[in-house]
């Protein structure tokens, strides 16, 4: 790992709970190598509330004084690799990168899964393979045929016949012997007969005796004394021998020699055939990758290439340590690889259309009625402030509900809202106001789930696979993102980084079976002029990839549409309010029509608290009340008339009165349309439309009246540049502007005097 922090991430994708002691110990072995320090050890280990105690995780550290072969920090990558991390890789746009040794080689390329995944989930997901004892048995004659398929004459060989007696009642191998040829030890042990003490060395029955596997230089028994990288050494203990055998024969792994270690666990010697010790440790790495995946866990402490196995030949405490078999499986390790690609590239084989014709697959059901299908994703984009987030909302509503949305049906099922941005109190008051604004009874409030995750997103390569853990077996039939920014890997603007982008999405859709909603913002600039498709922000990847692209774009309202706005909210709030009062059967039908003849209704029949509040409520409303227009591209249904719309916050509401249906989306005129009409204007009228410009930005982003909102807002809504806005404000007698914040002074007026 390049650094501690990085080894840090990984160790977060690893729980500590259901793991042995041993596997315990290699965590904080793994961290001391890597140069993390006991309290980061401890402070993983707290975890674990049932078996931690203070102070041991100090105690046992000041014991690892390194070995031999030390347990490095690739036992903590690879551990949480298996759980779903990958490293991090460089935004660099390129194909290729250079690979760390911890790397899981071809964690992109393949799944690596031979066996059924959900067989690995059964106990009896797989049918053993018995490994009979030999009947005839001939000690040499095991070792001298080990010897002649692993070995070339010439090759020096390293084995232990001698042993002593661990704290733990076991036994270990001392040093050994390394010295002799494979050619000279066959040339002996073919003559001995049948005496392996005789050329080896006696050996303690209850050890048993061991041997290495690959070729040394007669100088010591070390890593650094193996002449040729030709095998490794995959042995486990976690599963019945007989499921060890069945596992390693259908994973064709290339296996020259497999040995019973007259106990628990078969010793595979696996064809590596590495040119030297670093690509050695990175094919060691994929082959435990795939052992993994497929239900087999390696003894981690396998992987060096001087690593003793149990030597065949001999007994071990009244067991025979023997050779089971020998070239399994595919020849070679270029053979194999090119098999577990082959055999696991998740792609389908073509199929014959006439095969298929008469009986076609049915389509997937209607999610959202002419929009979308069950499994599909969807995008929705827009401008800031346009109410992305709540139209989500009001859709995961509809959804749970099986409501109409924006007038599209709905079916009803679980919902999974992946809340990003804002905290946990805030999202779950938008629900309940977003309920109460819509009128909609909570009916079914069993089927929204919120997974709240700000300041806990992580890019969504990384959050598919904990999403997916997460939401198994729940049945939902969307999950809905919100915002998606928060959670894109690499650059925007590159097609190729945000093709793997998107790619998360389809694996949340194919391994949950659940359309995958989420939305994304548009460029900076006027979008009147532009297609849908090419109105969100970055790589035109976002627009092309979903199957339903659903976008929003501001709908310009006049001066007096405005005002007929304001008229309406303030009349609907004096009659309202007389109705309270049982004094509605003053205001004729003419006089509900006119704000000013309702105020002077209401004046005459009612205190000023009882009205006067509402009023101001009415054209405030009314002031930052929106226009908005929802176009869709579709891939499975045609393409559906445009919906005009109200932002009544916090709900979008379709426009039923017509009055939105000719208005021209935002700025839609071409640019020397514009340029040749405001020439023609009075610069006052041009100054005045400046003023008004920022006054009606100002208000679309200070959505809760707060009087102050960021620079970067108004510039992110108006779609002008900083300096253009810094000038708007400066000529504007009713804002001022400290910093980064923009204020409305009090009392502040737009209107030229």
């Amino acid at each position: 790992m390049k650094n501690r922090q990085d080894i840090l991430s990984a160790l977060e994708y690893i729980n500590p709970v259901p793991l042995d002691y041993q596997e315990w110990l290699n965590i904080g072995m793994g961290l001391k190598e890597s140069g993390c320090s006991a309290e980061d050890w401890d402070a993983w280990s707290r975890r674990d509330t049932q078996r931690y105690h203070p102070g041991e995780c100090a105690r046992k550290w000041a014991g690892f004084r390194g070995s031999e072969t030390p347990i490095t920090g690739a036992t903590i990558v690879q551990m949480a690799a298996e759980r779903g991390w990958r490293s991090a890789r460089p935004a660099t746009g390129e194909s290729g990168h250079e690979i760390a040794w911890e790397d899981m080689i071809g964690a992109c390329e393949t799944d690596g899964r031979i066996i059924d995944k959900n067989w690995i989930e059964d106990k009896n997901w797989i049918e053993e393979q018995e490994v009979p004892e030999p009947e005839d048995w001939n000690p040499a004659g095991q070792l001298v045929r080990y010897l002649k398929t692993l070995f070339h004459e010439n090759d020096k060989v390293g084995y232990v016949t001698r042993s002593f007696k661990k704290e733990d009642g076991g036994y270990g191998p001392t040093k050994g012997f390394f010295d002799r040829t494979a050619g000279k030890l066959i040339e002996q042990l073919t003559s001995c007969g049948g005496d392996l003490g005789a050329v080896l060395g006696d050996y303690d029955p209850a050890a048993g005796a061991w041997i290495r596997f690959n070729p040394l230089d007669g100088m010591g028994a070390k890593d650094a004394n193996v002449t040729d990288f030709r095998y490794s050494l995959v042995e486990s203990d976690k599963l019945p021998i007989e499921k060890q055998n069945a596992i390693l024969r259908e994973l064709e792994l290339p296996i020259a020699a497999l040995v019973h270690s007259g106990n628990k666990s078969l010793h595979a010697i696996v064809r590596i055939d590495a040119p030297n010790k670093e690509e050695y440790r990175k094919r060691v790495d994929f082959v435990y990758q795939i052992c993994e995946k497929n239900g087999l866990q390696p003894d981690q402490s396998g992987r060096n290439p001087s690593r003793l196995s149990r030597m065949p030949g001999v007994l071990r405490n009244g067991r025979k340590q023997f050779l089971v078999d020998t070239n399994m499986g595919k020849a070679s390790w270029n053979e194999w690889r090119d098999w577990i690609e082959g055999v696991n590239d998740d792609l389908p084989d073509p199929e014959a259309l006439a095969a298929v014709w008469d009986d076609l697959p049915a389509l997937a059901a209607p999610l959202i009625e002419g929009v979308l299908r069950q499994g599909h994703k969807m995008l929705l984009a827009g401008p800031s402030k346009a109410g992305k987030s709540y139209s989500l909302i009001e859709l995961c509503i509809c959804l749970a509900e099986g409501r109409p949305w924006l007038g599209f049906g709905c079916a009803r099922g679980r919902v999974l809202y992946v809340n990003l941005e804002l905290d946990r109190a805030s999202c779950l008051h938008r629900f309940r106001d977003v309920y109460e604004a819509l009128g909609m009874r909570p009916e079914h409030l069993q089927n929204l789930d919120i997974w709240n995750l700000r300041g806990k997103s992580v890019p969504m390569d990384k959050l598919a696979p904990k999403l997916i853990r997460r939401a198994a077996k729940k049945d939902y039939i969307a999950v809905v993102i919100d915002p998606i920014y928060k959670v894109i890997t690499g650059d925007e603007n590159s097609a190729d980084q945000m093709a793997h982008f998107c790619n998360q999405f389809d694996k949340v859709c194919t391994e949950l079976g659940t359309a995958v909603i989420y939305c994304h913002h548009h460029s900076k600039g006027e979008q009147g002029g532009k297609r849908s498709m090419d109105r969100a922000s970055g790589s035109g990847v976002f627009a092309r990839d979903p199957d339903a692209l659903i976008d929003l774009i501001e709908l310009e309202l006049s001066d007096d549409l405005r005002k007929q706005i304001e008229n309406k909210a303030v009349c609907a709030a004096c009659m309202d309010a007389l109705k309270k009062a049982g004094k509605d059967a003053e205001a004729s039908q003419d006089d509900a029509c006119s704000a000013h003849a309702m105020q002077e209704i209401c004046k005459k029949n009612l205190p000023e608290q009882a009205y006067l509040p509402c009023v101001e409520t009415a054209k405030q409303s009314a002031a930052v009340r929106s226009a908005w227009r929802l176009e869709g591209t579709l891939r499975e249904f045609p393409r559906f008339a445009p919906r005009n719309m109200w932002f009544d916050f916090p709900v979008h509401r379709l426009d039923g009165s017509g009055v939105l249906a000719d208005i021209k989306a935002e700025k839609a005129a071409p640019a020397w349309q514009k340029r040749g009409k405001k020439s023609k204007e009075p610069s006052r009228d041009r100054r005045q439309e400046r003023l008004d410009a920022l006054e009606t930005a100002f208000d679309a982003c200070d959505m809760e009246g707060k009087g102050e909102i960021s620079m970067k807002e108004l510039i992110e809504y108006s779609g002008k540049t900083k300096n253009t806005v810094r000038n708007w404000i400066e000529e504007h007698p009713g804002f001022e502007r400290e910093g980064g914040v923009v204020r409305r002074k009090a009392g502040g007026k737009n209107k030229i005097s």
